[in-house]
């Protein structure tokens, strides 16, 4: 909610709890208070510092416990396995190779001075180069066009708030990766609208928690009802945390829906090399021949996930709108990345020989290699997910563990599992609408993934001998609210394609999945011959 519609949080003010918000806000639970209820405001902060301070404390137990007992193969082995952050840990033999080099190691006078805020021009141009190159760009683009943040986090700061006045929005589909709202609210006092999305297929959609135009209207309409003003679009690809790449023909029309309602975008696309399986194909806007409204679209992308250097903060807008491109750079002063950093950074970026040859043919056939691993454990465990091929991880299905279908027994789970020693991410995290949804974070070592799958499979089976018992002591409640009908559940969800073309599944895979899917529901016991009669 925006700044200026919270009362009692700064001086004398009263707890978390008694905000005054929006109706709009109201339909929605607030994820920082329900991972925080206890929070109290503190009478040193202003009410911007105070929920500065909620951000912080919302995440805290988790990580917390994480960094007090890290799993350590020799020195902490029964610490806990942290599969939470999307981080790339796959390639640090390549990478640390690679930024040792001589060619990395300079330090010429002009490095350790001032740069232009937009970054130095030897690096801008050197990404203008790149990203025409990965991004099939139909023209050479432009060094103009290009600024230079500390990571993309800097750059959602940066834009919500040249783009949005105070207490105004941007739209963006749940679920979705939640440091964006921590990135939009603090500095530009910019809130999210949500564009709920669900596992369910129907009318338009055509696989689970797809986005369409019909689901951004309602979202849009229903905000403006509200007298919400919205200023842009936030578009995910791919997609953190479903792993979906959307196809050119749903770009352009999440464009043609932006340019309509005269609203910018903002497309994120710092995915785009960790797309690991031929089968899959990326799109890149700035590949696309016409863009419908180039001076209301903004393109962002970083080092951090696709060359697995998280630790370096580096993060590119590319942008042909000149005031935006203006805007973002006065911030940069806030926001610069050193000078050396820059220099090394261009360094990598022009090496393109080793990028295709060496790195990305290890980092894919490794990130391949993790994902087939903890989807055939998932797969073992009769578990759902989605079957993606892009991203760091995996967005999976644990309703059937959840007997009463609450974000609070998905904290429960979610505690359980830090209790065995394995981090994970909840759906509530994502603002996903569903409760039982949980991200894994695959890009890690094998030993770790061995030894994390095995505390997941000891949980999931504890949980589900409790759930079989409780039921046996209340066998009239098989039909439980708030638990997902059997026809809603995904059934390991494949790539976008006619599963009879998917030469990579048997009919014997299909048969045990329908079989383990009908074992786990109640289904049969719901459709009996007499029934049908």
């Amino acid at each position: 909610q925006a700044l200026s519609e919270i009362e009692g949080m700064g001086g004398r003010g009263s707890n978390l709890h008694e905000l005054r918000v929006r109706p709009l806000a109201k339909r929605r639970v607030d994820m920082h208070s329900f991972c925080n209820p206890s929070f109290q405001r503190s009478p040193y902060l202003s009410a911007r510092g105070n929920f500065a301070n909620v951000f912080q404390g919302s995440s805290e137990e988790g990580y917390k416990a994480y960094h007090a007992d890290k799993y350590d193969e020799e020195k902490n082995p029964n610490g806990i396995n942290f599969f939470g952050t999307s981080e790339n840990k796959l390639c640090f033999d390549l990478m640390c190779k690679r930024l040792t080099q001589a060619d990395m190691n300079v330090m010429d006078p002009s490095l350790l001075q001032y740069p232009d805020w937009k970054g130095h021009l030897f690096l801008r141009e050197e990404v203008a180069r790149f990203l025409t190159y990965y991004c099939k760009a139909p023209a050479p683009l432009k060094a103009e066009n290009v600024i230079v943040l500390n990571g993309c986090g800097s750059l959602f700061s940066a834009l919500a708030t040249v783009l949005c006045d105070p207490g105004e929005a941007l739209l963006i589909a749940t679920p979705f990766y939640g440091g964006i709202t921590q990135s939009v609210f603090l500095y530009g006092n910019v809130r999210l609208v949500y564009v709920y999305l669900d596992s369910k297929i129907t009318g338009t959609s055509t696989r689970p928690f797809q986005l369409t135009v019909e689901k951004l209207e309602k979202a849009l309409q229903d905000a403006q009802a509200e007298g919400i003003t919205v200023r842009a679009l936030i578009l995910l690809n791919p997609q953190n945390p479903l792993g979906d790449i959307y196809s050119l023909s749903e770009l352009r029309d999440y464009l043609e829906f932006a340019k309509r309602h005269e609203l910018h975008v903002i497309v994120d696309e710092i995915y785009m090399l960790s797309v690991f399986d031929e089968s899959a194909t990326f799109h890149s806007v700035l590949g696309m021949d016409r863009l419908p409204d180039p001076q209301r679209t903004h393109v962002m992308w970083g080092i951090t996930k696709d060359f697995a250097v998280s630790g370096i903060r580096f993060g590119t807008l590319y942008t042909e709108n000149q005031d935006v491109a203006n805007a973002v750079a006065s911030l940069c002063y806030f926001h610069g990345v050193c000078g050396p950093v820059q220099h090394k950074v261009a360094q990598l970026l022009r090496d393109r020989d080793w990028i295709n040859q060496v790195y990305l043919r290890a980092n894919h056939a490794r990130l391949k290699a993790a994902h087939t691993y903890v989807t055939d454990e998932l797969k073992t465990l009769g578990v759902p997910f989605l079957n993606r091929n892009a991203g760091l991880f995996v967005w999976i299905d644990f309703r059937k563990y959840l007997k009463t279908g609450t974000f609070e027994e998905e904290l429960l789970l979610w505690k359980r599992f830090l209790d065995n020693k394995v981090f994970l991410s909840c759906g509530k995290a994502f603002e996903c609408s569903e409760p039982g949804w949980f991200r894994i974070i695959f890009a890690d070592k094998t030993n770790r993934l061995q030894l994390g799958m095995q505390r997941i499979r000891k949980v999931l089976e504890e949980r589900e001998q409790e759930i079989l018992a409780e039921e046996k002591e209340q066998p009239c409640q098989s039909d439980q609210d708030g638990k997902a009908d059997s026809t809603d559940e995904v059934i390991f969800v494949s790539r976008h394609q006619d599963p009879i073309c998917a030469s990579n599944s048997s009919l014997g895979d299909l048969i045990g999945l329908l079989q383990q899917q009908m074992r786990s529901s109640d289904w049969l016991q719901k459709n009996t011959a007499e029934q049908f009669a």
